[in-house]
């Protein structure tokens, strides 16, 4: 599960991606937002920062979000929202909530830690044509889901497929990593989930990411991950 949880959210001390994320109803209508992300990492599968700016369409543009994310402990959230020249914290009992009126939550974007749930091993199988280890995972604490079942690519660790079922048993999400790229900065190459897709089973919504671009191990600054960042975003990296 540490493996997994590297593999997914810590690839290099840092990166920077660029992303289309397209919020698509049941009917197949949809709304594109183009936004760029910073992740720097404080320690290996520990405390780190990430920053998101949004760029299109012209309603969200400006909104970014800052995470200081701690092992152990609530994480610290902050958006900026500039129609409203506001700027307010994140409640940790928001965290679950939709992340900007996607399907994926706070918690999606910025990632769990490995006490949030207890895991256990249910069997092996495959997604998208890879050999698998299925993992059942049940929440600790209050949670919006009662257990979800994921499927962890045997060869890289990354996850491939997520299900999450409420507490009748009802399958209400399901998580896909539609294409897996390597890439390679320097003599380092990292497994990546260039493009995946959160599903609502209920109300038959879908919010597809794409990543455009991705770099890893740039060096970014700490200065770059501060409450600062939300009003006046680092221009060499947002762009």
């Amino acid at each position: 599960m540490q493996r997994s949880l590297l593999a997914f959210y810590y690839g290099g001390s840092d990166t920077k991606i660029r992303a289309r994320m397209d919020l698509i109803d049941r009917s197949g209508g949809r709304r594109t937002r183009v936004l760029t992300m910073l992740r720097r990492d404080e320690s290996e599968g520990a405390n780190q920062r990430l920053f998101i700016y949004f760029h299109e369409p012209s309603d969200v543009r400006g909104v970014s979000l800052l995470v200081w994310k701690y092992p152990a402990k609530d994480d610290d959230r902050w958006i900026y929202m500039p129609a409203m020249d506001l700027e307010r914290r994140v409640s940790a009992n928001d965290r679950q909530s939709s992340f900007v009126g996607s399907d994926f939550t706070y918690e999606d974007v910025s990632g769990r830690d490995l006490g949030d749930e207890r895991h256990r091993l249910v069997g092996e199988g495959s997604a998208g044509g890879r050999a698998c280890y299925q993992i059942e995972s049940t929440p600790v604490g209050a949670s919006s889901y009662a257990r979800r079942v994921w499927w962890i690519d045997k060869q890289n660790y990354l996850p491939l497929k997520e299900e999450y079922y409420d507490r009748r048993g009802g399958l209400v999400r399901v998580f896909s990593a539609d294409e897996v790229r390597s890439i390679a900065t320097g003599s380092h190459t990292y497994p990546t989930v260039t493009k995946r897709t959160m599903k609502d089973v209920r109300t038959g919504r879908r919010t597809e990411v794409t990543f455009t671009d991705v770099k890893y191990d740039l060096g970014l600054r700490a200065a770059d991950f501060t409450e600062r960042s939300l009003r006046r975003p680092p221009a060499a990296w947002i762009r």
